[in-house]
């Protein structure tokens, strides 16, 4: 007690004021022990240069932002909103009415008293987009990933994953017993191999359909063979395709010619459906079943708000109602992709808004998002242990809402900096 109103004694102005030297001489030992080991762990981040500074957005989601401390607004090229419905006016309106009619949360997980018709209404959406038998949602794809693996598979089976899969994939597959096996990028040489001589009961391979930091696409209709050929089950994240890649948005499957390759999906409602969040799983109806008894995230969360699954409906009724978002799109991404290749800059991946600008070097990489920004065009760089040691790049990301102007700006300002920096000989 004597601790706590040390901390809470003093308040002027509204401003509550802490006195440091008297904290420090009652700390805890062991609070004092852990300062010191976060401390070197804090070095060692700064070290290596990959601390993260997040920068504080003052406006909505959008082709612009606005950002804390500095003057203006900025193109906003690494943003997930890739058909641009994160602030669009009937999504917001959407939320608001989900808001007024079923309130701002369920405080419940949903097996106790947190489903509402709006929840059940998404499911059967979605389950309907993707021409599967059932769905169940998580707060995040993060979440679904972390619910699959540990729920579905035991000692007796066997998860084969891409070495470059999604984080949430690779820390969901600790959590299960299955014996686990990794293959190479997108190889399916090793991946053959490893199924050929598995004796596991269930054989599960597992993929992103796009990879996040690449921007490339899983060779799906390989998977498919394979999986087909060892009797195994394919799961995609499909979590950077859902609405906007393929033909009618339906993902790295539709895109690779393959509809129904998937055995499972799971996909998010937090990029280009909505932006805002949440995440679900798609299949069997007997897994969906088994993970809405058994998966942890999903028992143990609360249900998604109101407000987001009335704004995710909304952006899934956008999605079907026309191409017009996802053409756009493509033409923003293909003039980006030329505009570069024309500058003499290289970037990465397979035709996706996901445009990774090669550097190698990390501070070269750094030095070029500094100046884009500069130029008022807000983009990050990537360096190890994010992406390979020497495969340092900036990631772009195009929407939907961009202009072709902005595209054309974009382009001048990576040419501009590019050189400048000596990227680009003159």
């Amino acid at each position: 007690m004597a601790l706590r109103s040390q901390l809470l004694r003093i308040v002027s102005n509204g401003q509550q004021v802490r006195y440091i030297h008297e904290l420090k001489s009652m700390e805890r030992a062991g609070v004092e022990k852990l300062r010191d080991v976060l401390e070197d762990r804090l070095k060692e981040i700064k070290r290596a240069k990959t601390w993260k500074h997040e920068r504080v957005i003052t406006s909505p989601q959008d082709r612009t932002v606005t950002v804390k401390g500095a003057e203006g607004e900025f193109l906003n090229f690494c943003a997930n909103n890739y058909l641009g419905l994160s602030n669009h006016p009937e999504v917001v309106e959407a939320a608001r009415d989900g808001l007024a009619k079923y309130g701002a949360g369920l405080s419940s997980v949903r097996f106790i008293c947190g489903t509402q018709t709006l929840h059940k209404e998404l499911e059967d959406r979605l389950t309907n987009f993707h021409q599967r038998e059932d769905t169940i949602l998580y707060g995040s794809c993060f979440d679904a990933n972390a619910g699959l693996f540990e729920a579905m598979l035991t000692p007796e089976d066997a998860v084969f994953s891409d070495a470059l899969n999604h984080a949430s994939i690779i820390d969901g597959i600790r959590l299960c017993k299955a014996q686990k096996f990794r293959y190479p990028h997108r190889d399916l040489n090793e991946l053959e191999h490893l199924l050929a001589h598995s004796e596991a009961r269930l054989k599960l391979i597992v993929t992103d359909g796009v990879f996040s930091m690449d921007g490339n696409v899983a060779p799906v209709k390989g998977l498919r063979a394979l999986a087909d050929r060892y009797r195994a089950l394919l799961a995609i994240d499909d979590s950077h395709a859902t609405g906007f890649f393929g033909e009618t948005g339906r993902g790295t499957e539709e895109f690779c010619g393959i509809m129904g390759a998937a055995d499972i999906i799971c996909s998010t409602l937090g990029k280009a459906v909505s932006g805002a969040a949440g995440g679900y799983t798609t299949g069997p109806k007997e897994l969906i079943t088994l993970l809405r008894n058994v998966s942890r995230p999903y028992l143990f969360s609360n249900a998604p708000p109101p407000p987001v699954v009335a704004a995710s409906m909304k952006a899934l009724e956008l999605v079907e109602r026309s191409n017009e978002l996802r053409e756009r799109l493509h033409q923003n991404t293909k003039a980006f992709r030329e505009g570069m290749k024309a500058a003499g800059l290289t970037v990465a991946g397979d035709d996706h808004a996901i445009c990774p600008v090669m550097v190698g070097d990390a501070p070269k990489a750094v030095e070029l998002a500094s100046g884009m920004l500069l130029k008022g065009i807000y983009v990050v760089a990537f360096s190890y242990p994010v992406v390979p040691k020497d495969q340092a790049r900036v990631r772009v990301q195009i929407s939907a809402a961009h202009t072709q102007e902005d595209i054309k700006k974009a382009v001048d300002a990576f040419a501009e900096v590019a050189t400048n920096i000596g990227l680009i000989k003159k």
